[in-house]
């Protein structure tokens, strides 16, 4: 007895590739509002912070918040992913910084700055979903396109940054002339932009490129109930040795690049440097850090994503020994803070996308979620730390204390791949990164 052919549930490859182009389409659309609402929410946040609190120490914890809250939001974010799909967990998280600004916009009405640090936890959720944007990128990215189709979306970002902080005044100026109090417009501002990358996620992520991804790859089911993200994720992890590579020199590049940018404003402050050349030290790290992350991308995908992240750790080096060098020498520091943002975004880019392609698609998710909570974790302890070392030391030792760091972390990178290609057993799941 014949049956009729059933239609296979995966669409031809035909398909696959036009709808990847619209999925990254939609990502870097929601990366560039999204980006503008987590610049122009923090461009007076410390600022705010200070005014409300009478005090310069609190005011720091204006930039503590939120990078806490990107890490408290990774998981959640990445759990729902696991459930829903990534237009879950996006959502999640646009949603969390929505109610954030929101928060933001009441404690700065009623000049209560703890609960404005409680609303900045929350806008942290911006820098979540911006983060885990660039992942969802690689699901349906063709063997050998990971690293360029996660560059785009990590490219975005560069016009968010760049335009967020600009807007920061007009917003506060419109805010005013609306009603609101003072200082309050630029959250208004961020809790539209949010909405606006919410709107453009939850439109134009259809159909969701996880849960294609996992019916391509014919992966199990996601079982109801609660998902587990953190057991599942270090289970990998112990098992990927490519995976865990790649998350180590994820963590030690945003750890090497935020220790280091963090404390330049104060060492350029202190020589005698103006607001205008500390800005413009700053937007061109910002450029370093974006602008040619396409050309990384390309370039991981051509020559591997092991010598693009040695690439990218020995950009590091050369920095932090020029930062640490410079001496009152403005151009030197300048140049160490653009290598820094070069050498943070082959370790970004090249380590995400080693990440993503080690893993099964269905421990994508919670690994890439694991990830993103150590990065901003090890960010957030890498500010603290090098506040220290300048303070107590000086910046010269904070360039070597980096340095150092960076070197030993090649080091073990260096070896480890040696050895396997040397042939070595490792225990592999998802043999695709080089």
């Amino acid at each position: 007895m014949s049956s009729a052919p059933t239609q296979s549930p995966i669409s031809p490859h035909d398909d696959i590739r036009g709808i990847q182009r619209r999925t990254l389409a939609v990502l870097s659309g929601a990366q560039i509002v999204g980006g503008v609402g987590v610049a122009v929410g923090l461009a007076l946040s410390s600022v705010v912070v200070d005014e409300l609190s009478g005090s310069t120490v609190v005011s720091g914890f204006a930039g503590t918040a939120t990078v806490l809250g990107a890490a408290l939001l990774a998981l959640p974010a990445a759990r729902a992913a696991a459930r829903g799909g990534r237009r879950a967990g996006l959502s999640l998280a646009y949603v969390a910084a929505l109610a954030g600004c929101v928060l933001s916009v009441a404690a700065i009405a009623i000049r209560n700055w703890p609960l404005l640090l409680a609303g900045l936890v929350l806008v942290g959720g911006g820098s979540a979903g911006n983060l885990a944007a660039r992942y969802s990128a690689t699901d349906l990215s063709p063997e050998g396109h990971a690293a360029r189709h996660l560059s785009l979306v990590v490219w975005a970002a560069t016009f968010g940054s760049v335009a967020g902080p600009n807007l920061a005044r007009p917003a506060d100026q419109i805010g005013v002339d609306a009603g609101l109090a003072e200082k309050a417009g630029p959250f208004a501002f961020a809790a539209l932009a949010f909405a606006l990358a919410l709107v453009i996620v939850v439109a134009g992520l259809r159909p969701d490129p996880l849960k294609l991804a996992r019916e391509r790859d014919g992966a199990r089911p996601v079982p109801a109930g609660r998902v587990r993200t953190i057991r599942p994720a270090w289970e990998t992890l112990r098992s990927t040795p490519m995976a865990r590579r790649a998350l180590v020199m994820v963590a030690v590049s945003h750890t090497a690049m935020v220790s280091v940018m963090s404390m330049t404003p104060v060492k350029l402050h202190h020589d005698g440097s103006n607001l205008d050349v500390i800005g413009l030290v700053i937007s061109l790290h910002i450029a370093g850090m974006y602008v040619l992350s396409p050309v990384v991308g390309w370039l991981s995908d051509k020559a591997g994503k092991v010598p693009v992240l040695l690439l990218g750790m020995s950009l590091l080096l050369s920095s932090a020994a020029l930062a640490g060098t410079a001496g009152h020498r403005v151009w030197q520091v300048t140049t160490a803070l653009v290598l820094l943002g070069l050498g943070w975004s082959c370790g970004l880019v090249a380590g995400s996308a080693l990440l993503s392609e080690s893993v099964p698609v269905e421990r994508r998710p919670a690994v890439q979620g694991l990830s993103d909570l150590l990065m901003n974790v090890c960010g957030a302890t890498g500010t603290v730390v090098a506040g220290a070392i300048v303070g107590g030391l000086s910046y010269g030792m904070l360039g070597l204390v980096v340095g150092v760091m960076v070197t030993l972390a090649a080091l073990w990178l260096a070896v480890a791949h040696a050895r396997t290609r040397r042939g070595d057993p490792v225990p592999a799941v998802h043999g695709r990164g080089r």
